[in-house]
């Protein structure tokens, strides 16, 4: 089990990274105007999508094993209601929840994954804690892509294989020899 612990474990941690790394790219092509964008009244605008990811890092990964991964400090309503003043102040906020999160995974050893912490009161394996969090954050970056890309329209820059450049990119990777180094890149 120990090996497909620590596996686990490697993988999430490079997962983890990929999905800030679309998050830095999508930072990278916005303006300060662009982060508050809104398509209508009831839409999330970027920089309050990156206040509720920031909120829910600070409160799960903040002393993660000995902590209920909802704190009595989070205020997560208010996470929807006012953002970030600006792009820096986002990013610097950004920063800080991915810091807490990578923080937290880095020490685990393969033992720790079956240990029990909780969420709400609701008991969780780490490795159920850790993989509804890979499933949170991604589901949120995802929605920061999909605006980012709205406001940028034609000036957008492609995170992943541009539309229409899928046989080049594919004709490219497989005329190298085979790698068993995974990496996340081409997802």
């Amino acid at each position: 089990m120990s090996n497909v612990a620590e596996n686990y474990l490697e993988s999430t941690k490079k997962q983890f990274a990929y999905y800030k790394s679309l998050g830095d790219k999508t930072f990278a092509q916005l303006n300060e105007e662009d982060i508050h964008w809104q398509a209508n009244e009831d839409s999330n605008s970027i920089s309050v999508i990156v206040k509720h990811i920031v909120g829910n890092m600070l409160s799960r990964w903040t002393n993660f094993l000995t902590e209920d991964g909802e704190k009595e400090w989070r205020q997560r309503d208010q996470e929807f209601e006012a953002s970030y003043k600006t792009k820096a102040e986002m990013i610097a906020a950004w920063e800080q929840g991915w810091q807490c999160l990578f923080d937290a995974i880095h020490p685990l050893q393969a033992e720790d994954v079956s240990r029990i912490i909780y969420i709400r009161n609701q008991g969780h394996t780490v490795l159920e804690a850790i993989t509804r969090q890979l499933c949170h954050y991604p589901y949120h970056i995802g929605q920061l892509v999909y605006v980012a890309k709205l406001i940028r329209s034609d000036q957008w820059t492609s995170l992943s294989i541009p539309k229409g450049q899928s046989s080049t990119y594919n004709k490219e990777k497989f005329s190298k020899e085979k790698s068993k180094k995974h990496f996340t890149e081409d997802l």
